[in-house]
This record gives C-alpha cells, structure tokens and sequence, in this order.
C-alpha cells in the first residue's frame, strides 16, 4: 500500500508542476521587488556623470545608437542587479552612500550669475502686483450672482460652438509645426519644418513676409507681449528656436534675425516670452530648459530637472511661474523668484508635448502622448481632471487669454440717451448702466469680457481634429476637421474671432464662428 501511494507521487506531474509554479512566482516577485528598489536609487541625470558612473562599475559608458536617456535607464538597472547580488543589507547600505554622495554632489539648483539673482528680482517687482490684482478681480466676480454667470457662459458658449471653417492655405514646403496669433490678432506667424518663419495677414491669409535664418526644423514661435500693440516693429517682436540648436530673435521688418541665442546642445522645441517681454524661455533636447535674457541676447539659467528631453515651455500670465513638459511624461512648474520646483505634475503615462496656463493662474492643461489633457490645480497640488481628449497624440493646447482692451469693445457698447443728445454726462450713465444690469440680473461688455478668459481652452491632436473645450466643466464644445491627417498645432486670437491650426501636410487652416462678421 505504501509503495502503491510512493509509486503513486514519483508518477504525479502535479508536485513538480506546483513547485515549478512556485519558483516562476519567485522569480517575478524577485523581478518586480528589483523594480521597485531600482526606482529609488539616486542616480545622475548629468550624462557626463551617468558616463563616469558606468565607468567606475566596469561597463561600457556608451553602446551603439544610444541616447543619454537610454544609458541612464542602463545604469539603473546595472545597479539594481548589483545591488540584489549583494543582497537586501547590502542594498540598504548601497542606496544610503548613494544618497548622501547624492546629496553632496549633485543638487537641482547650481550656482547663478548676479544677472540672474537681478532678474529674479525683477520678475518678483513684475508679478506680484500683477497676482495682486487678478486675486482681487477674482473676488470681486466670486460675488457676481449666479443668474448673470450663467447667462454670460450661454452667450459665450453658444458662439464657440458656431466655429466653422473660414479657409485653408498652404504655409510652406515641409509641415507646419507651430501657429501663433499677433497680441491684436491681425497677423498669423507659422513655423515650418523647412525652417521658415512666415508671416500672414489675418483673416485674407495672404503672406507678409518671410524670416529667414535657421537651417533646420523649427520647433516652436512665439510673439513678444506687447508686439504690434506698444512695441516698435523695429525692436523684437519674435522668437522662434529650432533644430539647428538656436533661438533667433526678430523684428517685424527685416528677413533676418536681430540675435540668435546660444547655448542649447540639441534641437530646441518650444519657446515662449515672458510677460515682461524681457526674458524668453526655450525647452530643448539636451534634457533642459533655458531662460534667456532678450535686451543682452545672454543665457540666465540653465534648468535641468527632467530625466528625457524637454519639449515644452510655458509662463503663467502674471510672471511668476514657468512650467515645463518632458518626455520623461513629467512636467514641472518652477518659481522664477526662486528658483525651486512649485509643482510636480506626474500623471500622464507618455510624453508631454504642450502645457498651458489658464488665465486664472492656478489651473495647468497638460496634453501628452497618451491621447489625454489633465488638468491640475496648484492650490491642491493635485489633477483636477482627465480628459479623453483625442485618439492619438495630442500635440497643443491653448487655454483663451482676452486682450485687456478688446478693440470691438466701442461696436458692443451701445450709445445711450444721454451721449445721443450731446448733454455730456457719460460717468453718471455709465454708472447708471452698471446699477441697472445689477438689478436686472445682465452683464456689462466689460463684465461679460473678462468672464470669457479662460472659460474654454483648444486642443490639437494626430486625429486630425481640433477640439473645443469648456474650461469650467471640461466638457467638449465644438469638434472641427481639418485637411491634415495630423495637426501640429492651435491658437486661439485674443480678440475671440478666429482659431488657427497648423498640419502636417503643409497647411494652416483659419476657424470663425458664423455669425460673426470678419
């Protein structure tokens, strides 16, 4: 009986089979613990510092077609295998020295320039009466009645949602990669792969002029604040920065560049002026962003920060913050007072390609990679929320931003009794007119401006479509194709009128709504 049950076990595949399950479940459980304490190894994002490091433990510090962010996920994983050979304690012991040699060696902030310890000052004398007044405009419209609000977002809403198709031009010989409206909205500029900065009227399309001076792609354009308002069309009224490593800063009436900024070590992608006008910010391959000085054309900061490349760059609307996006699917808002890192905005699982600030100054868009725009909040330091936005990448985001002084403002206002029989008076019935609206429960033009900034954001995506989003409940609005099977870019004018799209198949393409006259 007992060799029976004996003979009965050796043939049984079942015990071998369990144990066999058992070290499989081992082995993934060691894999995934390995994992776990790889991610919290301190490790470079210096290259020259991952090169050393692979040195010192005797592998090669470079291998056929492989970029710095590739070795440095290399160097992670040679150290967690030599840690787990070693052992638990020996792990412990290995990421406390590695730590403090951290600690010691290499910290996210580096000795700075005096011009740079000048500009910090400067930005806080800028932002902090601008953050002044947009906290008390935004208790003000806390107390508006609930009633006029919602009257205020129909209208709004209800005109958004009447955006179509004004007309489509071809930009350039290679694919649009970046639109951007003039501060008055008259004129287009679009960036183009072939290296072309163009210029268009807005809305007949036709070419002003085009800048000439980089030899490779370009990533990224953006227009000085008070460019074609305040500022000269001789001093600079343009940034743009590609993949010849520069930033070129431009005028409104030459072909060719005022400066070009120097400094980056790879392609530069997006760039974006401060509002001040006096600084300009540039994301870059080289795994940072850079803040450059636009009166000396001189660098003012180096910031690295990200572990992949940085492709976007954005400034909050009072000055005091900047935020940028990597590929690494992290973005990071910094305070340029500071110099420290606000808000860390891990959520997306890929790459993010555009990052927008809400005119509010607390509320980031972020849209990336994984079809998504996140919204965060920095009064909570969280995501607010996620959107579905597009089914491929979604390569821009442009939040709303009104002009201070809309240039339509005279056409919306009414002439009252008052100003028609020419007995002066225009104070007191304006003044009338507020009370009134009070009462009625209507909003003032002025009211009814500056409660549109901000309330609804566009985005772009690889689909080939531009999204219309409200920026209250996050809801879709308005849906428009374009002639591109991928769109590169999106802007929206800052007098409301007119939407811009830039696609891959060299076209740009200009949205109104339809009751709107041109």
């Amino acid at each position: 009986m007992s060799e029976l049950t004996l003979d009965t076990l050796i043939d049984d595949g079942n015990y071998l089979g369990s144990e066999r399950a058992r070290l499989e479940n081992k082995v993934l459980l060691d894999e995934l613990e390995r994992k776990k304490k790889a991610r919290s190894l301190a490790v470079p994002t210096d290259d020259n510092r991952v090169k050393a490091r692979l040195r010192e433990i005797g592998e090669p510090i470079t291998l056929f077609g492989e970029r710095a962010a590739d070795r440095r996920d290399r160097l992670i994983y040679v150290l967690s295998q030599i840690n787990a050979a070693r052992g638990d304690e020996a792990m412990q012991v290995e990421e406390e020295s590695s730590e403090e040699s951290e600690e010691e060696q290499e910290e996210f902030y580096s000795p700075g320039s005096l011009e740079l310890l000048e500009a910090r000052r400067r930005i806080a004398e800028y932002s902090l009466p601008r953050a002044q007044k947009r906290v008390a405009q935004q208790r003000a419209d806390s107390k508006m009645p609930l009633g006029r609000i919602i009257d205020m977002r129909k209208k709004v809403f209800a005109e958004v949602k009447n955006f179509a198709n004004l007309g489509s031009q071809i930009g350039d010989e290679r694919p649009i990669s970046q639109v951007r409206f003039s501060p008055n909205s008259t004129i287009l500029a679009t960036g183009s792969w072939a290296g072309n900065v163009k210029l268009w009227n807005v809305p007949s399309c036709t070419p002003i002029r085009t800048l000439r001076g980089h030899t490779d792609r370009i990533g990224g354009v953006a227009w000085h604040p008070q460019a074609t308002l305040a500022q000269s069309e001789d001093a600079v009224n343009l940034v743009s920065g590609a993949g010849d490593l520069n930033l070129h800063l431009w005028s409104l009436n030459s072909e060719s560049p005022l400066a070009t900024l120097k400094g980056h070590q790879d392609r530069v992608c997006r760039v974006a002026f401060h509002p001040s006008g006096d600084y300009v910010a540039s994301a870059s391959f080289d795994t940072t962003w850079r803040l450059w000085d636009v009166a000396t054309a001189q660098e003012l900061l180096l910031q690295e920060g990200h572990s992949k490349e940085v492709y976007s760059v954005e400034f909050q609307d009072d000055g005091a913050l900047v935020a940028s996006g990597g590929l690494d699917a992290i973005g990071r808002v910094w305070d340029l007072r500071t110099g420290r890192t606000a808000m860390v905005l891990d959520g997306h699982v890929q790459a993010i390609f555009s990052i927008s600030f809400s005119p509010n100054g607390y509320q980031i868009a972020t849209g990336a990679g994984d079809d998504t725009i996140r919204i965060w909040d920095m009064r909570s330091l969280k995501a607010l929320y996620t959107i579905p936005a597009h089914v491929s990448n979604v390569s821009d985001i442009r939040f709303f931003h009104a002009q201070a002084e809309p240039v339509f403002k005279a056409s919306i206002t009414a002439p009252t009794d008052v100003e028609m029989n020419g007995t002066g008076g225009q104070e007191d019935s304006s003044r009338d007119n507020e009370e009134q609206s009070a009462h009625r429960n209507v909003a003032t033009p002025e009211e009814e401006w500056k409660f549109r900034s901000g309330l609804y954001l566009a985005s772009a995506g690889y689909d080939g479509l531009v999204k219309i989003w409200s920026a209250d409940d996050w809801q879709l609005l308005r849906t428009l194709p374009t002639d591109g099977g991928k769109v590169m870019s999106v802007d929206l004018s800052s007098d409301s009128r007119y939407l811009a799209s830039g696609t891959y198949n060299r076209n740009f393409q200009i949205f109104t709504p339809e009751d709107v006259p041109i």
